[in-house]
């Protein structure tokens, strides 16, 4: 309307030009500068580059890392079951995108493939808020299944996951009618197999160590230790009927049977070596038995006093011990924080180098942490700006993520190199080779993986903020599958380590 008026008023100037041309030479101004403006709103293409959250120009390296880690963080909070379309896409565009970087190729093509990456992870992130939204209950009961070992049953926990995408991918599809529709019955479906598997794992593996024991003489060689076995399974049975939905306390009870079935076993071979000695050779065995642990711990030998007081012996050099350890890793905390603050202003006094400061740093302490591992124990690399500890020698029981003794040694390895590098960044990857479902590969390697990282924070190797771990499954090989020997290569536990490091502005 403003310019409609304005144009007439200019042709009324027009006809009094004469008498007012500054007027009319002010009204033409102001239309030209209102088409301009109209024109230039109309015609400003939005750029998909400026999406907020979008990289620019930095380096391509740490851009493609940052992703990885956006990626595995996705992965970690079940996004590639929430949206799996979406966060497929986003995996994809970021394989595209590390592929394209390790080639050499251009880097505005890594820069498209990160950019997509982060916008399909942020489209499968919106996604997967809808689905917890509208799915709750049904995740709830797939968590509890998961938890007490669904992934087990075969056949029949895949038939319920595949029905389970199926109703995160109609949510991607906007069919949340269908999705609301069918999640009671598919809630039911997985609470069944959570007591299936809690009777068919736990309990079934009570039984049959029950029955073993009993083959091989419980009943006469340790009368009450099979006893209270028996009697805890028949507890945890009874239960688990009378009381389906007690979840924590059936669990409690299938716990507390398993356990006293595996104790049996021990304390069957212990009375079977005992039964032929005579009293003083067991008490001299028990004796060896305390003196070795005595002489571990340098502490004083007191075989001349009741076994109550070597033990008591034991337990106080123990604690010492734990006191004066605890002592030293707050020592060393301090000592870190010290060095970081001194690299600090090293890098505000000297930004040009710092970059290969850092590179040199790193490569000092990459050189350091080869010397900790023998060759048939772990191998180490350098992937990037990160090094890889891949564990060869750590081994776990077949279909559990139990960390076995064997493993301390090794693992304390792995300590001393994840101190090398202060307080970093570590990720903990579980894989698996392709024997048995995708949905139990994934399960197994995230759990022995949480194994693994649990005993780091146990052992205050790093606070819980700065570790985490994600199963890959078997979705990484590293070998063909095809053979015995390959499908070893795969079944691996991989700790990267990201040293922390300030950012320094890239150049191409």
């Amino acid at each position: 309307m403003g310019i409609g008026i304005k144009y007439d008023n200019l042709k009324k100037g027009d006809k009094k030009m004469s008498k007012n041309k500054t007027s009319g030479i002010f009204y033409l101004i102001v239309i030209i500068i209102s088409l301009f403006l109209i024109t230039a709103c109309a015609g400003t293409p939005s750029s998909p580059e400026a999406v907020p959250g979008m990289v620019s120009a930095e380096n391509p390296v740490e851009m493609v890392n940052r992703l990885g880690g956006h990626i595995a963080d996705a992965r970690k909070n079940q996004l590639n079951v929430l949206s799996p379309t979406w966060y497929a896409k986003a995996e994809s565009s970021y394989l595209k995108a590390k592929n394209d970087l390790e080639k050499g190729k251009e880097l505005s093509d890594v820069r498209k493939y990160v950019n997509t990456a982060e916008t399909q992870l942020q489209k499968a992130e919106e996604m997967a808020k809808i689905s917890r939204t509208t799915l709750s209950e049904l995740i709830e009961a797939r968590n509890k299944a998961r938890v007490a070992g669904a992934t087990d049953l075969g056949k029949d926990y895949v038939a319920a996951e595949k029905r389970f995408l199926g109703l995160t991918q109609a949510i991607e599809n906007n069919d949340l009618r269908y999705a609301q529709n069918n999640q009671k019955k598919l809630s039911d479906v997985f609470r069944q197999l959570e007591i299936r598997a809690i009777k068919e794992k736990t309990i079934g593996e009570v039984r049959t160590l029950i029955g073993q024991a009993e083959k091989s003489g419980a009943k006469k060689i340790t009368p009450r230790s099979f006893a209270l076995a028996q009697e805890k399974l028949k507890e945890a049975d009874e239960f688990i009927t009378e009381n389906p939905y007690d979840k924590d306390t059936m669990k409690k009870k299938a716990d507390e049977a398993l356990f006293m079935a595996k104790r049996l076993h021990p304390i069957m071979d212990q009375s079977r070596k005992i039964k032929p000695m005579p009293p003083e050779q067991v008490s001299l065995w028990m004796e060896e038995i305390l003196h070795k642990m005595t002489r571990k711990l340098s502490a004083p030998d007191m075989r001349d006093q009741d076994f109550e007081v070597q033990v008591e012996n034991i337990l106080g050099t123990v604690e010492t011990l734990k006191s004066d350890h605890d002592f030293m890793m707050v020592k060393v905390n301090s000592q870190q924080q010290q060095m970081e603050i001194l690299n600090q202003r090293i890098g505000l006094l000297d930004k040009q180098t710092r970059r290969g400061q850092a590179e040199k740093e790193f490569n000092q302490r990459y050189n350091e942490v080869q010397t900790f591992f023998d060759s048939d124990e772990a191998e180490v690399y350098k992937q990037e700006n990160q090094l890889v500890i891949r564990l060869k020698a750590i081994k776990f029981p077949v279909g559990q993520s139990i960390l076995m003794p064997g493993t301390y040694t090794l693992l304390s390895k792995v300590q001393r190199a994840i101190r090398t590098f202060g307080e970093p960044q570590v990720v903990v990857e579980g894989h698996t080779d392709n024997t048995g479902s995708d949905e139990v590969n994934e399960y197994l390697s995230q759990q022995r993986a949480e194994a693994v990282m649990e005993y780091l924070i146990a052992n205050k190797t790093l606070p819980s903020d700065k570790i985490m771990a994600v199963g890959y499954g078997s979705v990484r090989p590293l070998a063909s599958n095809k053979t015995s020997e390959g499908r070893a290569i795969n079944r691996r536990i991989d700790v990267v380590i990201t040293p922390l490091v300030k950012p320094v502005p890239w150049t191409p």
